[in-house]
Protein backbone atom coordinates (compact mmCIF):
# COMPACT_ATOMS: atom_id res chain seq x y z
CA UNK A 1 0.00 0.00 0.00
CA UNK A 2 1.31 3.14 -1.08
CA UNK A 3 1.78 6.24 1.19
CA UNK A 4 -0.15 9.53 0.09
CA UNK A 5 1.81 12.59 -0.62
CA UNK A 6 0.83 15.98 -1.73
CA UNK A 7 1.51 17.83 -4.92
CA UNK A 8 4.89 18.53 -5.94
CA UNK A 9 5.66 22.56 -7.34
CA UNK A 10 6.34 21.05 -10.47
CA UNK A 11 2.78 19.32 -10.12
CA UNK A 12 1.11 22.47 -8.99
CA UNK A 13 2.12 24.22 -11.93
CA UNK A 14 0.74 21.26 -14.25
CA UNK A 15 -2.56 21.25 -12.78
CA UNK A 16 -2.65 25.07 -12.99
CA UNK A 17 -2.34 25.05 -17.05
CA UNK A 18 -5.16 22.27 -16.93
CA UNK A 19 -7.61 23.88 -14.98
CA UNK A 20 -7.21 27.15 -17.55
CA UNK A 21 -7.65 24.81 -20.84
CA UNK A 22 -10.35 22.62 -19.12
CA UNK A 23 -13.88 23.53 -20.00
CA UNK A 24 -16.36 22.83 -17.24
CA UNK A 25 -19.07 20.48 -17.00
CA UNK A 26 -21.73 22.31 -15.14
CA UNK A 27 -21.90 26.22 -15.00
CA UNK A 28 -20.64 27.55 -12.16
CA UNK A 29 -18.49 24.45 -11.74
CA UNK A 30 -15.36 25.31 -9.71
CA UNK A 31 -12.39 23.34 -10.15
CA UNK A 32 -10.28 22.26 -7.03
CA UNK A 33 -7.41 23.95 -6.46
CA UNK A 34 -4.58 21.29 -5.35
CA UNK A 35 -2.82 22.00 -2.24
CA UNK A 36 0.89 22.93 -1.88
CA UNK A 37 3.07 20.92 -0.31
CA UNK A 38 4.00 22.60 2.90
CA UNK A 39 7.55 24.72 2.23
CA UNK A 40 10.51 23.64 3.86
CA UNK A 41 11.21 24.96 7.16
CA UNK A 42 14.24 27.33 7.42
CA UNK A 43 17.41 25.90 8.93
CA UNK A 44 17.43 27.03 12.25
CA UNK A 45 19.50 30.05 13.47
CA UNK A 46 22.46 29.23 15.33
CA UNK A 47 21.69 28.99 18.61
CA UNK A 48 23.51 31.62 21.28
CA UNK A 49 24.57 29.45 24.86
CA UNK A 50 22.20 30.60 27.18
CA UNK A 51 23.80 32.31 30.23
CA UNK A 52 22.33 30.69 33.32
CA UNK A 53 23.90 31.97 37.19
CA UNK A 54 23.88 29.41 39.94
CA UNK A 55 24.16 31.17 43.31
CA UNK A 56 25.36 29.10 45.84
CA UNK A 57 24.04 29.33 49.61
CA UNK A 58 25.32 31.67 51.83
CA UNK A 59 28.42 31.06 52.90
CA UNK A 60 29.41 28.23 50.77
CA UNK A 61 31.82 28.67 47.79
CA UNK A 62 31.65 25.86 45.04
CA UNK A 63 34.71 23.64 45.02
CA UNK A 64 35.34 25.09 48.63
CA UNK A 65 36.32 21.93 51.36
CA UNK A 66 34.17 21.46 53.91
CA UNK A 67 36.69 21.40 56.41
CA UNK A 68 36.44 17.97 57.96
CA UNK A 69 37.72 14.68 56.85
CA UNK A 70 41.18 14.77 55.01
CA UNK A 71 39.35 15.75 52.16
CA UNK A 72 36.36 17.49 53.08
CA UNK A 73 34.14 14.38 52.70
CA UNK A 74 33.68 12.99 56.48
CA UNK A 75 30.24 14.31 57.48
CA UNK A 76 30.09 11.89 60.45
CA UNK A 77 30.41 12.88 63.72
CA UNK A 78 33.88 11.58 64.93
CA UNK A 79 34.09 9.07 67.98
CA UNK A 80 35.09 11.81 70.62
CA UNK A 81 32.16 14.44 69.78
CA UNK A 82 29.63 11.45 69.80
CA UNK A 83 31.17 10.94 73.36
CA UNK A 84 31.38 14.27 74.73
CA UNK A 85 27.63 14.51 73.62
CA UNK A 86 26.05 11.15 75.64
CA UNK A 87 24.60 11.70 79.37
CA UNK A 88 27.24 11.55 82.15
CA UNK A 89 26.95 8.38 84.12
CA UNK A 90 29.81 8.45 86.89
CA UNK A 91 30.61 11.06 89.09
CA UNK A 92 31.02 14.42 88.18
CA UNK A 93 34.03 15.04 89.99
CA UNK A 94 35.67 11.99 88.73
CA UNK A 95 34.36 12.76 85.31
CA UNK A 96 36.44 15.99 85.39
CA UNK A 97 39.56 14.40 86.87
CA UNK A 98 39.15 11.67 83.87
CA UNK A 99 39.30 14.24 81.20
CA UNK A 100 41.80 15.98 82.68
CA UNK A 101 44.25 12.54 82.45
CA UNK A 102 44.36 13.32 86.16
CA UNK A 103 43.43 9.53 87.45
CA UNK A 104 45.97 6.86 86.14
CA UNK A 105 44.47 3.55 84.74
CA UNK A 106 44.79 0.39 86.50
CA UNK A 107 45.69 -1.63 83.00
CA UNK A 108 45.86 -1.18 78.88
CA UNK A 109 44.98 -2.78 76.34
CA UNK A 110 46.83 -1.78 72.82
CA UNK A 111 44.79 -2.65 69.53
CA UNK A 112 47.03 -1.28 66.96
CA UNK A 113 47.79 -3.73 64.01
CA UNK A 114 44.73 -5.83 64.47
CA UNK A 115 41.79 -6.09 62.18
CA UNK A 116 38.32 -5.37 63.62
CA UNK A 117 37.85 -9.12 63.27
CA UNK A 118 40.68 -9.54 65.47
CA UNK A 119 40.17 -6.68 67.58
CA UNK A 120 36.57 -7.57 68.90
CA UNK A 121 37.08 -10.52 70.74
CA UNK A 122 40.53 -9.33 72.30
CA UNK A 123 38.98 -6.32 73.62
CA UNK A 124 35.61 -8.21 75.30
CA UNK A 125 38.20 -10.06 76.69
CA UNK A 126 40.05 -7.97 78.33
CA UNK A 127 37.29 -5.47 79.56
CA UNK A 128 35.35 -8.37 81.44
CA UNK A 129 38.76 -9.75 82.60
CA UNK A 130 39.41 -6.44 84.19
CA UNK A 131 35.82 -5.95 85.55
CA UNK A 132 35.92 -9.65 87.03
CA UNK A 133 39.54 -8.45 89.17
CA UNK A 134 37.50 -5.23 90.28
CA UNK A 135 39.26 -2.80 88.27
CA UNK A 136 37.62 0.41 88.05
CA UNK A 137 39.32 2.19 85.13
CA UNK A 138 41.19 1.08 81.64
CA UNK A 139 42.90 2.40 78.97
CA UNK A 140 42.29 1.00 75.15
CA UNK A 141 44.99 2.41 72.79
CA UNK A 142 42.45 2.09 68.99
CA UNK A 143 45.41 4.34 67.28
CA UNK A 144 44.30 7.36 65.20
CA UNK A 145 44.18 4.88 61.65
CA UNK A 146 46.00 5.80 58.88
CA UNK A 147 44.36 8.54 56.44
CA UNK A 148 41.74 7.48 54.16
CA UNK A 149 42.03 6.14 50.88
CA UNK A 150 42.80 9.38 48.14
CA UNK A 151 40.40 8.03 45.96
CA UNK A 152 37.31 9.06 44.21
CA UNK A 153 35.06 8.03 46.76
CA UNK A 154 35.77 8.47 50.58
CA UNK A 155 37.08 6.33 52.93
CA UNK A 156 37.28 6.40 56.83
CA UNK A 157 40.34 6.51 58.59
CA UNK A 158 40.55 4.66 61.96
CA UNK A 159 37.94 1.92 61.44
CA UNK A 160 39.14 0.55 65.33
CA UNK A 161 38.70 4.17 66.33
CA UNK A 162 35.10 4.40 65.43
CA UNK A 163 34.13 0.86 66.22
CA UNK A 164 35.41 0.18 69.68
CA UNK A 165 32.50 2.79 71.24
CA UNK A 166 30.19 1.49 69.83
CA UNK A 167 31.14 -2.30 70.62
CA UNK A 168 31.92 -1.08 74.01
CA UNK A 169 28.05 0.26 74.38
CA UNK A 170 26.77 -2.97 73.38
CA UNK A 171 26.16 -6.37 74.75
CA UNK A 172 27.74 -7.95 76.41
CA UNK A 173 30.23 -4.88 77.06
CA UNK A 174 27.78 -2.57 78.00
CA UNK A 175 26.95 -4.61 81.12
CA UNK A 176 30.60 -3.83 82.51
CA UNK A 177 31.06 -0.56 81.19
CA UNK A 178 29.87 2.71 83.10
CA UNK A 179 31.11 5.39 81.04
CA UNK A 180 33.44 5.62 77.93
CA UNK A 181 35.57 9.25 77.30
CA UNK A 182 37.89 10.01 75.09
CA UNK A 183 42.01 10.34 76.64
CA UNK A 184 43.92 13.02 77.65
CA UNK A 185 47.06 13.91 75.22
CA UNK A 186 49.01 11.83 78.08
CA UNK A 187 47.48 9.06 77.57
CA UNK A 188 47.38 8.72 74.00
CA UNK A 189 44.21 11.61 72.78
CA UNK A 190 42.39 11.02 70.09
CA UNK A 191 43.66 7.88 69.50
CA UNK A 192 42.70 5.86 72.74
CA UNK A 193 39.95 5.79 75.24
CA UNK A 194 38.84 6.03 78.84
CA UNK A 195 36.79 2.91 79.94
CA UNK A 196 35.24 3.55 83.43
CA UNK A 197 34.10 0.16 84.53
CA UNK A 198 31.15 -0.55 86.76
CA UNK A 199 31.79 -2.07 90.71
Amino acid sequence: MSRRRGLTQEDHELWSRVTRTATPLHKGARHPQPTLPPKPAAPPATRQPVETSFAPPAGLRIGAASGQGPRGHDFARSPADALTEQSLRMDHKTHKQLRRGKLRPEARLDLHGLTLAQAGPELASFILSCKSRGMRLVLVITGKGRSGDPGPLPTRPGALRHQVPHWLHRPPLSSAVQQVVPAHLRHGGAGAYYVYLRR
